[in-house]
């Protein structure tokens, strides 16, 4: 049972990161903002042919698909003045592969933040209050090692990013739907490499700042709690101090 404990504990420590990356990725993929910021730093209407504002009413289609449980992904803009379907058949198929993968991330980050509520709640459960400490200690620890993988990360994407996509694709997709043309294909006009490393660095960004924020809250309840328990031990100390001597 000991050891049950320690790994449903390690389990924990994990879950922290697994946490904070998959809602950063979900905030980034629903963020327009960053689509927009996106658009304006790669001038991807002049690349394009499609104006800004048909590129923001894209991004709000694209982000409708992926939230969307089933519907298919139909999008059409003009370019260069003339309507027409954006993506080829081979995009919309890669289309579809990203939003599996990213349903997967919705998944993930849903079952982690269950994991933590339910180890939290069933720790106070067997110990009470009392085990806040190592609670703490546990959500600090987490908050480490989030810090240290998206540093490790954020240093090989800053280094070698083009390695990092290309992995990432062949790791990720069972086929080469994702190899696209950027002279024919919109889906990688619109959304070029640039883009994607700004959003990794977005991702690890956001991802920092939740870790940091858990950190500093652990950090609080464990110095309260030792300053408290220093506390009760000088004040035993006075008291008998006081009760040993003269009368």
């Amino acid at each position: 049972m000991a050891y049950l404990w320690r790994g449903l504990t390690v389990l924990f420590v994990v879950a922290v990161p697994v946490l904070f990356i998959c809602s950063s990725v979900t905030y980034a993929f629903n963020e327009l903002r960053l689509y927009s910021y996106g658009f304006e730093k790669y001038d991807i209407s002049r690349r394009t042919g499609i104006t800004d504002e048909e590129l923001s009413a894209s991004a709000r289609t694209i982000r409708d698909y992926f939230n969307s449980p089933g519907s298919p992904l139909v999008l059409r803009a003009k370019v260069h003045g003339e309507e027409r379907e954006l993506f080829t058949e081979r995009e919309l198929t890669h289309m579809e592969d990203v939003k599996r993968l990213l349903w997967g991330v919705y998944g993930l980050g849903a079952g982690a933040m269950a994991y933590l509520l339910g180890y939290v709640a069933v720790s106070l459960w067997r110990r009470g209050r009392s085990d806040g400490v190592r609670l703490a200690r546990l959500g600090l620890w987490g908050s480490e090692v989030t810090v240290a993988f998206v540093v490790g990360v954020g240093l090989i994407a800053l280094v070698g990013f083009d390695s990092l996509f290309l992995l990432f694709h062949q790791v990720s997709f069972a086929n080469d739907f994702w190899q696209l043309d950027p002279r024919r294909h919109f889906l990688v006009m619109m959304f070029p490499q640039g883009f994607w490393l700004d959003a990794t660095l977005f991702v690890g960004i956001l991802a920092l700042v939740k870790s940091v924020i858990l950190g500093a809250v652990c950090v609080v309840v464990l110095r309260r709690k030792r300053l408290g328990a220093l506390w009760v031990a000088i004040r035993g100390k006075v008291r008998q101090a006081f009760a040993g001597g003269p009368t």
